[in-house]
């Protein structure tokens, strides 16, 4: 990794249909058909039940904030200061991301705010789900 440039994900064979997602600016998960259990991150298997029997489907998209921090500290890759945040999404499962299009302060960045995914394209492989403040409707 070049020196100044922010670390990325490595797509594996159990993760290749969420980042295929991501390029197509659909956020997917996966359901364990056994107990209906909805999970993230990506893996073959039920974390509740240990069932190979998964399926992968899209989500809302839908969100809001349930936690974060703001760092003030430069790191590769950021410009100080940005907000390393957990989104609960509205199937269940909790997503770490950046909240983007938003101030990154404490007075903007309010928990249980609604949140709505968006999709920040690093290259050709990998585009990385992020999440705003949700629009009015």
């Amino acid at each position: 990794m070049p020196q100044g440039e922010r670390e990325l994900p490595r797509p594996t064979p159990e993760t290749s249909h969420f980042w295929e997602g991501t390029r197509r600016g659909e956020l997917r998960l996966q359901r364990c058909e056994a107990c209906g259990t909805v999970y993230f991150p990506p893996r073959h298997f039920c974390p509740k039940c240990g069932s190979t029997y998964v399926s992968v489907f899209r989500a809302s998209g839908r969100a809001t904030l349930h936690s974060y921090v703001i760092s003030h500290l430069p790191a590769p890759g950021f410009e100080p200061p940005y907000a390393i945040a957990v989104a609960l999404l509205e199937e269940g499962p909790k997503m770490m991301c950046n909240i983007l299009e938003c101030a990154q302060t404490p007075e903007a960045l309010v928990l249980d705010m609604p949140l709505d995914v968006c999709f920040e394209k690093i290259n050709d492989e990998i585009t990385l789900p992020q999440f705003r403040p949700a629009r009015e409707s």
